[in-house]
C-alpha cells in the first residue's frame, strides 16, 4: 500500500512537539491515510502501540545528519506523497533528502516556537546557521508551518520570508484521551486533601519557562492568603528554584515532584494554571489546561498566549518577567475564576481532527483543502 505521509522528527521524547505529533499522527491515520513515522534511534516521538494505518520505520541512525542516507533511500523506495518534518536541523535534512532522492514528495517543514526570541539565547554560530537555513533553504519546501499567527509574523520578519508563504495550523491538543487521562486520580496529595488552593505550572525547568518568576509571584500571593504551588517538570533550574523558594520563605508550600507522564488530573483540579514563559510558539500546556476548564493566567510572551486567551478576555495576560503583575493575576483568578465553560470555549479550535485536516490541507492533500 502506498504511503501518503512520512513524518520525520527527532524529539526529546517528552516535549511539546512530542505531544503534538503523538496526537497528530493517529488523527491523520483515522482520516484514512497511510502514515510512516521515521525514527532516529534514541529520539521520539514514541508510540507504545502504533495505531492502524501507522508504520514505524527505524532509519538505523542515532543522529539526524547520519540518518540522511537512510532517509534518501526511504524516499526513493516508498515515494510518499508528502513528508512533514519538525525543527530546523530536521527540516534542513528533509529538504536536502528530497533533493538528493529526486522524488516528487511534497515537503512541509514545521517550527513550533517564536524563532527570533528562541535564537537570541543561542550562540552566534547556531544563530547564523539556523537563520541562513530558514532564509535560503526553506523556500525550497512546499509548505512552512507554524502554530500561531505571532510565530508566523516573527518568522517572516526574521527569515525574510513572504508572510503569505507561511501557514498557521492549529496544534492537535484536545483529544478524547485527554479527558480520559484527566479523570484518573491525581498523584499529589495537595490535589485531594481539601486544603489550600493549588496553583499549577507544567514544563521543563528551564530559563525559557521562567518558573523563577512564578515562584516569586507565588510568594507575593502566599503572603496574603493560604495557597500552594505545584510545578511538574524537570530540568537544569531545579536547584535554583528550590533555593529561591527557601529564600522567599515559601518552600513548605512549593512542590517540584519532577516530570510526570500524566499531568492532566492535576490540571483539571488546580485552582489556577500559570504559564510564565519568556517565549513560546504556541503553549501546549496552556491549551490543555483551558480545555479542562481550568482558570488560567499567562505571561504575554511571543507567541501564542495572547491568541489563546483572546487578548486577556479569557484569562489575565501580564508582562514577561513581571512577578508583581503575575501575582495580581493569580489573585484575580483565585478570587474571581474564569467560568469553566469560557475556558473550554476559548480552545475549541484545537481538536486533533481539526488540526489533522488543517495540516493535510497545508501539505497539499486537495481533498482536505
Amino acid at each position: 500500500m502506498s504511503v501518503d505521509l512520512a513524518v520525520f522528527a527527532a524529539t526529546s521524547g517528552h516535549s511539546g512537539v512530542d505531544r503534538v505529533l503523538r496526537n497528530l499522527v493517529p488523527a491523520i491515520a483515522r482520516l484514512g491515510l497511510q502514515v510512516d513515522v521515521l525514527g532516529v534511534e534514541g529520539h521520539g516521538p514514541k508510540f507504545e502501540m502504533p495505531p492502524q494505518g501507522v508504520h514505524l520505520v527505524p532509519l538505523g541512525a542515532r543522529h539526524v545528519n547520519s540518518a540522511l542516507p537512510a532517509l534518501v533511500r526511504y524516499l526513493r523506495r516508498e515515494r510518499p506523497s508528502a513528508m512533514l518534518s519538525d525543527k530546523d536541523r530536521v527540516n534542513r535534512a528533509a529538504i536536502f533528502a528530497r533533493w538528493a532522492a529526486h522524488v516528487p514528495t511534497r515537503v512541509g517543514v514545521r517550527l513550533g516556537t517564536t524563532v527570533s526570541v528562541n535564537l537570541a539565547s543561542r550562540g552566534a554560530w547556531e544563530r547564523a546557521v539556523q537563520t541562513a537555513s530558514m532564509r535560503w533553504i526553506y523556500p525550497a519546501a512546499d509548505a512552512v508551518l507554524v502554530p500561531s499567527a505571532g510565530a508566523a509574523d516573527d518568522l517572516a520578519e526574521h527569515a525574510k520570508l513572504p508572510r503569505e508563504s507561511i501557514s498557521v495550523v492549529p496544534s492537535p491538543i484536545i483529544t478524547a484521551r485527554l479527558h480520559t487521562l484527566a479523570d484518573e486520580a491525581p498523584e499529589h496529595r495537595w490535589l485531594i486533601d481539601g486544603g489550600a488552593p493549588v496553583i499549577l505550572g507544567v514544563g521543563e525547568l528551564s530559563e525559557r519557562k521562567d518558573f523563577a518568576c512564578l515562584v516569586r509571584a507565588f510568594a507575593r500571593v502566599r503572603a496574603t492568603r493560604p495557597c500552594r504551588l505545584l510545578i511538574y517538570g524537570e530540568g537544569r533550574r531545579r536547584s535554583e528554584l528550590e533555593q529561591l523558594a527557601a529564600e522567599l520563605g515559601v518552600a513548605a508550600d512549593v512542590a517540584l515532584p519532577g516530570f510526570i507522564g500524566n499531568p492532566y488530573p492535576a490540571m483539571a483540579r488546580a485552582a489556577v494554571f500559570a504559564l510564565a514563559s519568556r517565549w513560546e510558539g504556541m503553549p501546549v500546556v496552556l491549551i490543555e489546561a483551558l480545555a479542562l476548564g481550568t482558570p488560567s493566567v499567562a505571561c504575554d510572551c511571543p507567541s501564542g498566549p495572547r491568541e489563546v486567551l483572546d487578548g486577556g478576555r479569557v484569562g489575565p495576560l501580564v508582562p514577561v518577567g513581571d512577578d508583581a503583575a503575575l501575582a495580581a493575576a493569580l489573585a484575580t483568578q483565585l478570587d474571581h475564576p474564569t467560568p469553566r465553560a469560557d475556558s473550554k470555549a476559548a480552545v475549541a479550535g484545537y481538536t486533533d481532527e481539526g488540526s489533522a485536516r488543517a495540516y493535510l490541507a497545508a501539505l497539499g492533500f486537495r481533498e482536505f483543502a
